[in-house]
């Protein structure tokens, strides 16, 4: 099959008739208000859909018929086998609506069609798919009693599971929170951003159709304030995943604290290094993962190398290669294959992202390249480099989450570390070193939850991911996942 056009994406967007309400119980329902607010497209600001405004009475809804599927225990209950088909189906459903669940996406948030035909939707198959395996491979213990007794320890099911995630990688982060909450026969109630509601409508209709019991997985869209911390009061709502800011974060540790004492999984973000040592081997494959790990989805990822650090010796031709690389990348219509870095997701994002410019101007930076575009139109921001300023700068601290690199120049390996180390975050960093002895020394010392050697975010499934500091707790994939969405259990059984 031919690849398609822009003309034949926009074409297809145009006949898009995207779900708009709530999914609850099985079914699509409007708020209970009636309330709708609109989703528009950074891509030109047209709009989507009107989309059901949900509120305390509407997740209130959500939660109770959740909780009286989880009770009535069709999936909770269900054998091993079983909820593995009904997975797998689900992964396949996704699979078959590559397509239609990428323009979604694209539509909705602004990232490449190419990006998300070729990562956002297989990726998230691909989580559903391997926490399936994962069910009938996964063992419970006996303890070492007594011969006399008989001591099981099982994992159990938590209950309602309230998952919360962000606009920049909808879909994805919403499996790797679905993935292993499903598996392990937990209901789940999702609240997805109002920037980016259209592709969870969709999944939450293919998990239906691949066989999940009404009321397992919910959809309720809406805003934060109101949508989202009645999910975090709810008494019913056994735990809170959330991806998101540090600010909201402690938002929803609070709303635990004042409702039932329910569990919260944070991951909130970083200000993720690259660290470039002096004894670096292949300068040129640095700068391409320094300037895609930055630029790709626009910045708009939450481990984004968006802190570069460098030594004496690599700096010149690091930051010439950086320099010449940025400016290869391919800004535009998101709709366009061609395209590399599409739009920021709303105006709103615009404003902040582009307002560290003029903050990091007064703190002594310079554009090595990019920075403010007067003709710029939209929300489009041009990939930008900026060296000059101090470690403490707000520009080198703070998470501004577009293609914003910044550069710290370091003396040597041990300050290097130190201002890879500098910030309040700490959920991902790499270094770029010939020396296997420096590559495990730097590695250990990095304080983050994931650190990559002469490589940036290659990532999958099969490990974990989270960070430490103000980038949260717990962690998303892998296997160690399932523990996450269940409780130790121990039988104890008198045999004498």
């Amino acid at each position: 099959m031919p690849s398609l056009t822009t003309a034949d994406w926009i074409a297809r967007a145009a006949a898009l008739s995207p779900r708009r309400d709530a999914f609850i119980g099985g079914r699509f329902v409007p708020a209970a208000s009636g309330a709708r607010f609109v989703t528009t497209s950074p891509r030109d600001g047209s709009a989507l859909a009107e989309i059901a405004s949900c509120d305390t009475e509407d997740v209130d809804r959500a939660v109770r018929s959740a909780h009286t599927a989880f009770l009535a225990g069709d999936w909770s209950e269900a054998d091993p086998a079983h909820r593995k088909a009904v997975l797998l189906r689900f992964a396949d459903l996704i699979d078959e609506h590559t397509e239609e669940l990428a323009l979604l996406e694209t539509l909705d948030v602004g990232k490449p069609i190419g990006d998300t035909l070729a990562v956002d939707v297989p990726k998230t198959a691909r989580a559903i798919r391997w926490y399936a395996e994962a069910i009938d491979k996964t063992y419970d213990e006996i303890a070492p009693a007594p011969r006399s007794a008989l001591a099981l320890v099982t994992r159990e099911p938590l209950g309602v599971i309230g998952a919360v995630v962000p606009w920049n990688y909808p879909l994805m982060i919403a499996s790797w929170k679905l993935g292993p909450a499903l598996a392990t026969g937990n209901s789940v109630v999702l609240k997805p951003a109002e920037d980016s509601t259209l592709s969870a409508l969709l999944l939450a209709e293919l998990g239906s159709r691949a066989g999940l019991p009404d009321g397992v997985f919910n959809v309720v869209p809406g805003f934060g304030a109101v949508a989202g911390q009645a999910l975090g009061r709810h008494e019913l709502v056994a735990k809170i995943a959330f991806t998101g800011s540090p600010a909201v974060g402690r938002e929803f540790l609070r709303y635990a604290a004042d409702s039932n004492g329910k569990q919260v999984a944070l991951e909130l973000g970083g200000k993720s290094p690259q660290v470039v040592l002096d004894d670096c081997k292949d300068v040129a494959a640095a700068s391409s993962a320094v300037t895609w790990g930055i630029y790709y989805n626009a910045g708009q990822t939450c481990n984004a190398g968006s802190l570069l650090v460098t030594t004496p010796r690599v700096r010149e031709e690091l930051l010439e290669r950086i320099a010449s690389d940025t400016k290869a990348f391919t800004v535009g219509d998101p709709l366009d294959p061609a395209t590399q870095v599409g739009p920021l997701v709303s105006a709103k994002q615009h404003e902040r992202v582009t307002s560290y410019f003029p903050i990091a101007e007064s703190e002594g930076g310079r554009y090595v390249v990019g920075g403010p575009d007067p003709e710029a139109s939209g929300t489009y921001v041009a990939p930008t480099v900026i060296d000059g300023v101090a470690a403490d700068a707000r520009v080198a601290q703070e998470e501004v989450f577009g293609p914003v690199l910044v550069h710290l120049a370091a003396r040597d390996t041990e300050e290097a570390v130190a201002l890879a180390n500098g910030t309040r975050y700490g959920l991902a960093a790499s270094v770029w070193t010939g020396d296997v002895s420096t590559a495990h020394r730097v590695a250990r010392k990095l304080r983050a939850g994931t650190v990559w050697v002469n490589t940036f975010d290659a990532s999958d499934v099969i490990t974990p991911f989270g960070g430490f500091g103000d980038s949260g707790s717990g962690r998303d994939k892998s296997l160690h996942a399932l523990d996450a969405y269940t409780a130790l259990k121990t039988t104890w059984i008198n045999l004498a």
